[in-house]
């Protein structure tokens, strides 16, 4: 069920057991909260569809990349799909074993294959030729065979948005289909590296299991194929893209989801690896604001927060909708006016919703934006020279500080003047 953690109780709008307010009390506004059941449900959830088979739940950092969220879902097994070094050193501090990571991307660099090789990471998702070659070569130089799985692109839509589908053939990701033979007969004779499966991803946030279907059977057709021409495939890597419902939109079904999978692969004895990111975790975060101002418009009120597209970009990215809730129920239900809702930053776009049907709110009451724990923080930055907002886990009625809020003054502390722009310099003639 949706936002279990996050509920109203005695009108006050929870995090599991904690009062939201209570939380910001300490932190101030804007504040990221996050719900460690919902994370530790979700993954749950995923394992039960697939019952007794084989799998390996590799988390994807690129939604959330708080190393207390990492560890929570570490701690109930899961692996780790990173994107770059940073995110291996990132899963690595949290406790997953490297065994478990996996490696995506379309831009490894040479130093950042080597760190990751002599971490003994589990696997490699190689998105082409180029890539192939390099990683081989920096494996041969330090006398290891790199497990790779190739990334194949199905050539299949998903029906999402145009800037997170990444299985079309004019997509920058993976290899053309066309050339996959070609691709994994070249990584079978180089010395470097070890082929150990097939890697399959169309985009992220999708509700719809034809694609899916689609993808993989496309998947399945060419590791027959492939085993079929002596390369053994023994791994099938399905990516993620799971998606959860922002504004009221059916669930994924993951039991039919899983009965998919088990269909497609029957008899092929493969070990099966999903990278959910946005799953496990976009539903475990809200992102809390204050209302600074309440500004009359031309044709409607305009609600102006102290949160802004520095904090959370996805609307003015995707065009996302998050659902906004006050820290307090209101006394009269159903009472609601269509507001628009904005925030501090110098840019038109900087907007959450545009005429959002929302009860009265003034200046110092409190919101939430739910569904704001996948591609939230982790995308956010300091523009306007504002203050980094504190991430905050919630555990049962335990709760801590897991990245302070950080003020603009320490964000530029490692700038440096040079020394002919110092005051002693400007007053004299020019060198």
């Amino acid at each position: 069920m949706s936002r279990r953690a996050f509920a109203f109780r005695d009108g006050r709008l929870h995090a599991d057991q904690v009062p939201l307010e209570t939380i910001v009390a300490g932190t101030g506004t804007p504040c990221w909260v996050y719900a460690a059941r919902t994370m530790r449900e979700r993954l749950g959830e995923f394992r039960s569809a697939f019952g007794g088979t084989p799998n390996l739940v590799c988390y994807a950092l690129k939604a959330n990349g708080n190393l207390a969220v990492v560890r929570t879902l570490a701690a109930e097994g899961a692996g780790a799909d990173i994107v770059s070094g940073g995110e291996l050193e990132r899963a690595l501090a949290a406790g997953v074993p490297p065994s478990r990571i996996v490696f995506s991307g379309i831009g490894k660099s040479a130093a950042e294959m080597a760190l990751a090789l002599d971490a003994g990471i589990g696997q490699f998702n190689v998105e082409s030729v180029p890539e192939l070659l390099a990683l081989g070569e920096v494996a041969a130089s330090r006398r290891r065979r790199a497990p790779v799985a190739l990334r194949i692109n199905p050539d299949v839509a998903a029906d999402t948005h145009h800037k997170i589908s990444t299985g079309r053939r004019h997509d920058k990701f993976g290899i053309a289909s066309e050339r996959a033979h070609e691709a994994f007969g070249l990584a079978a004779r180089l010395a470097g590296i070890e082929v150990v499966g097939l890697h399959l991803h169309i985009g992220s946030q999708i509700l719809d299991l034809a694609p899916f279907e689609d993808a993989y059977a496309r998947g399945v057709d060419l590791i027959r194929g492939l085993r079929d021409a002596g390369i053994a495939i023994r791994r099938l890597d399905l990516g993620g893209g799971f998606g959860v419902p922002y504004r009221g939109e059916a669930r994924l079904d993951l039991d039919r989801y899983a009965a998919l999978v088990r269909r497609l692969t029957r008899g092929l004895d493969l070990e099966l690896v999903f990278e959910p990111g946005r799953f496990l975790v976009a539903e475990a975060g809200v992102l809390v604001a204050r209302v600074l101002y309440v500004k009359e418009g031309a044709s409607r009120r305009c609600v102006v927060l102290d949160a802004g597209m520095n904090n959370l970009i996805r609307p003015a990215l995707y065009d996302a909708w998050h659902e906004i809730l006050p820290l307090h129920e209101p006394e009269e239900p159903g009472t609601t006016e269509a507001v628009d809702v904005v925030g501090p930053i110098c840019e038109s776009g900087d907007m959450f919703a545009h005429a959002r049907d929302l009860p009265p709110l003034q200046a110092g009451d409190m919101v939430a934006f739910m569904e704001a724990g996948a591609y939230g923080a982790v995308m956010a930055s300091d523009y306007n020279a504002r203050p980094w907002a504190a991430e905050v886990l919630v555990d049962g009625r335990r709760h801590a500080v897991v990245r302070p809020r950080v003020e603009p003054r320490a964000r530029f502390a490692d700038e440096a003047i040079p020394e002919w722009l110092l005051p002693a310099r400007l007053d004299g003639a020019a060198d």
